[in-house]
């Protein structure tokens, strides 16, 4: 018949309260950094997406202004052509 320590059970619930805490804190460490990068991207596209509004908007504005002549372009090119 085999011998069995059952000394070395002993110390079992302990054991196992160790790796709860292990992968409690292991977890939440994880959640973290996943809640930190997803946050560093979302404020990289943010910044990106304002930038191509920007670019956007400064684009129309210059359509604008060449594309379409004011009151006061027409009136300097009707006296310049009189």
């Amino acid at each position: 018949m085999v011998a069995f320590n059952w000394k070395a059970l002993e110390s079992f619930p302990l054991l196992m309260y160790i790796l709860a805490a292990k992968t409690l804190i292991l977890c939440l460490a994880f959640a973290g950094v996943k809640m930190y990068q997803s946050k560093k991207i979302e404020e990289k596209l943010k910044r990106e997406r304002e930038q191509k509004l920007k670019a956007e908007a400064e684009k129309k504005d210059e359509f604008l202004t060449r594309g379409f002549p004011s009151q006061e372009d027409e009136a300097f090119l009707e006296k310049k052509d009189g």
